[in-house]
């Protein structure tokens, strides 16, 4: 028997020996198509070449490419396991010629191989061709010598292929296989082609014309081969089957299943553990391919693929979670030829495990409910959607699961009053929101996600990529189209730039067409959680509702915004294990060029902390560990160790990020929606810049990764270094050197400080008792007004003024930067009869200032005007004179 491994092998190996290069399978989601959901032809990967928007260094190529079909209009998914042939999963071989050979080439290659390659019988095979291909019909007697009765003329599109309504198009020969008059069935075009006699195994697309508007306008200048061929089919074929079940690998995953269930793999059983098998593939691929269950877009395609494996795997009595324990089966089958199954085999039993954990009580709840809700029912009957939609919205049960559980039993569910159901719940929703108080001006965000679901973001896996535009919001309204100059949000299907949340910045970039549009994003947005707005400026061209366009992040500013997230993740981590658990966030922000994070503490950082935790910081990011994401319920998350963030709201699934090792697990696990750099080493280099208070009990933390911090720390150097000239030392002598020049700037002002004391008491030996004295009614008054003298040098002076003039007042007035300062002394004998409090009033008033205090015998106070400081010391001798007079 020739296996399918060894089948596509020789496929690859027959056109890479007839000059075509062989080009591995793209992944599953498409880069160049943003209307496709997954890759679902051999061709698709190939789009741009063809219509010559992209070159390659090869004129002809062959590939296996990997394809699904369970979403859009591409589904199979409910026929899968009830059909031969079916499947979510296939692999497509094909021989692609960029303006190569054409249809003479195409029609040998594709006999020589069927029948000389691999020697199926020629009389077992029928082609098909377009009714007006008459060069097809001629070459397909000339080479291959098929009677005319066995090339059937087709007159319908099932035999002309278009890549749109624009672009290339032409006609198609398909090859069938007879697989035998005991199957029933006829040739293409007989009133028995439904059945299953007569199956195709490859078609010939012969891209000859170019269509504009569904119409052709002309012959392609380089006329193009695309060639699509179902290797399960062939495999079939060649290993003497009619079922693609039957095949090697089929029969592999499905003994499988038979075995970790424990159950036969035929009669009643057999199309659970087809499903089964099936599903698996779709699953192991797509998560290996960088999509993961989710609500919305692709994830949910992918849960929707993974549960309804999960419910029959239920149906088999599975007692465990099953699905994971399959993967090594997968691996072994298809890790070959495809090492990206090898290289995730991890994270997708993970996945499978805990997709299925989750499922099982959902699924456990939703049956019961769903016999609960069909008893009395007989084979024919219609379940209610208001039914329907009550288990899904009240238990989380699908509406799909729904109505696949029903199918076995005859039964079916009005999808009409399922979606009544629905709307009537989201008009409630908006009731709710209009009523809760939300700005008027967001209500267009909320009739765009009820009309248009949420955005797919595509940013975790890549910087750019392809996407439909579905919205465009000028000036507060939706517009069909904006021009060269408007400001504009753009909204798309699907998008790799990150909106704005957690603390982190939305991305910027641009969006492009090849016809010109050049639209510069400088920040992106998330409404309701659940949309990416990209805030733009036209530079040229134009851009209109439905345009697929190219989005591209601008990369240099998303590392530089990774590096600073992942960095904010490990000094959390490091303050609460300097610190103490009581560390939590409060607060972040993480932008290109910096991070600051708020955390609860009750004093300042030492700087042995500071040290302390930047050491912590950098020696996780030199050990340049891989950063890993699992998805997890917030309960689950918690539960293994998350750090989550109260009063955050989270939904029924978590992106969950760890980093670093720690003693006994992970170093720092968070839940995170945000991007983060793939292992701690990109960050390069962590510095804390600036530590303080923001308000009690809470601090602040910024600090720089990377090239920012490298530069910081260059340009503090440079001022080392220039601060070591201008001291002349070297940069290591420069703090002696500076505390050598404070204690001499001390000794200096300590000097004047005494200078000036001396000359407000009237100098040294020799001197008058005080300067300035003078008598006011028999009252002995020395004031003075002194430029320069500190604050809190004056009381000193006063207590040595008044011991010098042995009984009376002395007062000085000191100016500062414009300020005054005053201080009034009264001796002890006088104290009955005088306070310095009322001098020292009188003086602030003066100075323009208010209040002043003390004792009767000192008081002090201040005012903002010091040119009237004069004016002070008048005030002053006016009380005393007023007081002596009253005496």
């Amino acid at each position: 028997m020739t296996s399918t491994n060894d089948i596509r092998r020789s496929f690859l190996d027959y056109f890479e020996s007839q000059g075509h290069a062989r080009v591995a399978s793209a992944p599953l989601v498409p880069h160049n198509d943003p209307t496709l959901m997954f890759v679902n032809a051999g061709m698709v990967p190939f789009k741009n070449v063809f219509t010559g928007l992209e070159t390659r260094p090869y004129n002809r190529a062959t590939s296996s490419q990997k394809c699904v079909r369970a979403g859009g209009k591409h589904n199979d998914l409910d026929n899968v396991g009830y059909t031969a042939r079916h499947h979510t999963f296939f692999e497509m071989l094909g021989n692609f010629s960029f303006g190569d050979y054409f249809k003479e080439q195409a029609i040998t290659h594709a006999w020589t191989l069927l029948t000389k390659e691999w020697g199926i019988p020629a009389a077992k095979l029928t082609a098909t061709v377009y009714h007006t291909d008459d060069q097809a019909f001629d070459l397909w007697k000339k080479i291959a010598g098929l009677p005319e009765e066995r090339i059937i003329r087709i007159p319908t599109k099932d035999n002309f292929w278009a890549m749109g309504s624009d672009g290339p198009c032409g006609p198609c020969s398909e090859i069938f296989y007879d697989h035998g008059d005991h199957i029933w069935g006829g040739p293409p075009g007989s009133p028995e082609e439904d059945g299953d006699r007569f199956v195709e195994i490859w078609n010939l697309v012969f891209m000859q014309f170019l269509q504009e508007n569904d119409e052709i306008i002309g012959d392609l200048p380089r006329p193009s081969i695309d060639t699509g061929m179902g290797l399960e089919r062939v495999a079939a074929v060649l290993q003497g089957v009619h079922d693609n079940y039957d095949t090697d690998t089929f029969k592999a995953l499905i003994a499988e299943s038979g075995a970790l269930t424990g159950t036969v793999t035929t009669g009643d059983n057999q199309a659970s553990h087809r499903v089964i098998a099936d599903h698996l593939r779709s699953a192991g691929f797509l998560v290996a391919d960088g999509v993961l269950p989710a609500n919305e877009g692709r994830g949910y395609v992918l849960r929707r693929i993974m549960r309804r494996a999960m419910r029959h795997a239920h149906l088999l009595g599975a007692k465990d979670p099953l699905m994971h324990r399959m993967v090594p089966s997968l691996v072994a089958e298809m890790g070959a030829a495809f090492p990206e199954l090898v290289r995730a085999q991890p994270l997708i039993e993970a996945t499978l495990l805990q997709e299925e954990t989750r499922f099982r009580q959902t699924l456990s709840n939703g049956l019961r409910l769903l016999d609960e809700a069909t008893q009395g029912m007989s084979e024919g009957d219609t379940l209610p959607g208001a039914t329907a939609f009550k288990l899904y919205d009240t238990f989380g049960f699908p509406y799909d699961l729904t109505e696949d559980a029903l199918r076995g039993q005859g039964l079916q569910v009005d999808r009409a009053g399922f979606d009544t159901a629905m709307a009537e719940q989201k008009a409630n929703a908006r009731a709710a929101w209009k009523g809760s108080g939300a700005k008027a001006s967001e209500e267009v965000w909320f009739d765009i996600a009820d009309e248009l679901g949420g955005t797919e973001f595509t940013g975790y896996a890549s910087t750019e990529g392809e996407g439909q535009v579905v919205a465009l919001i000028k000036d507060g309204a939706r517009v069909e189209r904006a021009t060269a100059g408007d400001s504009v949000i753009v909204l798309t299907n699907q998008t790799p730039f990150y909106g704005e949340s957690g603390g982190q910045m939305g991305d910027a970039g641009i969006i492009s067409t090849d016809k010109g549009l050049r639209a510069v994003v400088d920040d992106t947005s998330k409404p309701l959680g659940r949309l990416h707005a990209h805030h733009s400026t036209i530079e040229a061209g134009e851009i209109a509702v439905g345009d697929s366009v190219h989005l591209a992040i601008d990369v240099v500013r998303r590392d530089q915004v990774r590096s600073n997230h992942s960095a904010t993740h490990l000094l959390h981590a490091a303050l609460r294990h300097r610190l103490g658990a009581h560390v939590t966030q409060k607060g972040s922000l993480v932008a290109p060029d910096r991070l600051r994070f708020d955390f609860s503490h009750n004093a300042a950082l030492s700087p042995d902390d500071i040290a302390a935790i930047e050491a912590e910081v950098n020696a996780h990011i030199r050990a340049n560990q891989e950063v890993s994401t699992r998805l997890m319920t917030p309960d689950d998350a918690v539960a293994a160790g998350a750090m989550a963030l109260f009063g955050e709201k989270y939904g029924d699934e978590v992106r969950v990020l760890s980093m670093g090792l720690g003693e006994d697990s992970s170093y720092s696990v968070e839940l995170c929606g945000g991007t983060h750099v793939n292992a701690l080493g990109d960050i390069a280099l962590f510095k804390i810049i600036t530590e303080s208070a923001i308000q009690s009990g809470i601090r602040r933390i910024e600090a720089l990764t990377g090239d920012a911090a490298r530069l910081w720390l260059t340009q503090r150097d440079e001022r080392l270094r220039e601060a070591a000239s201008v001291l002349k030392s070297t940069p290591d002598e420069v703090p002696a050197r500076v505390a050598a020049l404070l204690d001499e700037r001390r000794r200096l002002e300590r000097e004047l400080a005494d200078a000036k004391k001396a000359l407000a008491l009237g100098g040294g030996a020799g001197s008058p008792p005080a300067a300035g004295l003078e008598q006011i009614n028999g009252i002995n008054f020395s004031g003075q007004v002194l430029d320069g003298l500190e604050p809190k040098a004056l009381r000193g002076a006063v207590d040595e003024a008044k011991a010098r003039i042995g009984s009376g007042v002395a007062a000085l007035v000191a100016v500062n930067d414009g300020r005054a300062s005053v201080a009034v002394g009264v001796t002890d004998d006088l104290v009955g009869s005088l306070s310095a409090v009322d001098l020292v009033k009188a003086a602030v008033a003066a100075l323009g200032g208010q209040g002043g205090g003390g004792r009767p015998d000192m008081a002090q106070g201040g005012g903002p005007d010091g040119t009237k400081g004069a004016e002070a010391i008048e005030a002053m001798k006016s009380v005393l004179a007023q007081a002596r007079a009253a005496a």
